[in-house]
């Protein structure tokens, strides 16, 4: 049996081995370098987001079983690679509501974005832009319509409808998005009332955030957002006057729970572009929702953010 012959290294051998990657004194880049998985932001957001904050992201409905289970569904999904294809040019551009997407999917409507990041619905739009898909701008959102237009001039913006009891003030809004350049509603109809979000009455979340003993305390260790949040410009939904309560209370408040088929109708009659209704969640209801005549339908049970143990939608638009 032979026997392994040890040797010196030779300085010529070493210097391949010997390679310093020049410091980034950039903290936010370092940071998301190390970022490798959705878990790994998540982590990064926990540490650096007030609790309040934070927990209105992250949280559902009442015992979040609804958002439980959408996670292990996700867990759950299983590929079967198809073998020796020649996948040398993958092209995963594709046709959604009569537009052009670099990628089939694009970025959902979400409120108060602001709240979570700075630059809140600005850097969405900047990176839908850049990814060649849609973004979706919230009737809560925290930038205004316009603002997002000139963001991204020229790629797809979509506008997320929720019905007020003011009829006259959403279709305001619809009509500025159309004259942004909009090019699709999303119709929610899955929020005729506010969700029993037990984390923001836990935590007494409000809007605009309160400083109270309790959020001083957590926000110690989190001075970056805190600084954003005091030094740049008031929180608040841009669509919307102030508001100082809770997120619910503002739902209850302004969202109309007498919204039927026949507002859905009419809503399709008023918007110039593609109609895609948000919050499906039955095979019956898609029927009548595809008889009104709308382009498309989202399967979504809002994340399980307002009504606990809906059924988990995979599947996406239709």
């Amino acid at each position: 049996m032979a026997k392994v012959r040890r040797q010196f290294p030779r300085p010529r051998d070493l210097a391949p081995l010997l390679k310093f990657k020049a410091p980034d004194f950039n903290a936010k880049r370092r940071r998301l370098a190390k970022a490798l998985t959705i878990y790994d932001l998540r982590a990064i957001a926990a540490r650096r987001t007030p609790r309040a904050a934070f927990d209105y992201t992250e949280g559902a409905a009442e015992a979040e079983i609804s958002l439980a289970r959408a996670r292990q569904a996700f867990e759950d999904i299983e590929f079967h690679p198809a073998i020796l294809r020649d996948v040398s040019t993958v092209d995963l551009s594709s046709t959604v509501l009569g537009g052009q997407t670099a990628l089939p999917f694009g970025i959902a409507p979400t409120g108060f974005t602001r709240m979570m990041h700075t630059e809140g619905e600005w850097a969405g739009a900047a990176a839908a832009r850049k990814a060649g898909i849609p973004f979706s701008l919230s009737t809560m959102g925290t930038t205004s319509i316009e603002d997002v237009a000139a963001t991204n001039p020229d790629g797809r913006n979509w506008f997320q409808l929720y019905m007020w009891k003011d009829r006259d003030r959403s279709m305001a809004l619809v009509e500025r998005a159309a004259a942004a350049g909009f090019d699709t509603l999303l119709v929610t109809v899955d929020v005729p009332v506010a969700g029993a979000r037990l984390r923001d009455k836990r935590n007494g979340m409000s809007i605009p955030p309160s400083l109270t003993p309790a959020t001083v305390i957590n926000a110690i260790p989190r001075p970056e957002w805190w600084i954003n949040f005091l030094t740049t410009e008031p929180l608040a939904f841009a669509s919307l006057d102030r508001w100082s309560g809770t997120v619910a209370e503002l739902l209850d408040s302004m969202f109309d729970p007498t919204v039927t088929f026949e507002d859905l109708k009419w809503i399709r009659s008023q918007w110039p572009g593609k109609v895609v209704v948000k919050g499906v969640q039955t095979v019956a209801d898609a029927k009548r929702v595809v008889a009104t005549g709308v382009d498309g339908l989202v399967l979504s049970n809002h994340g399980g953010r307002q009504l606990d143990r809906a059924p988990v939608m995979l599947c996406p638009t239709l």
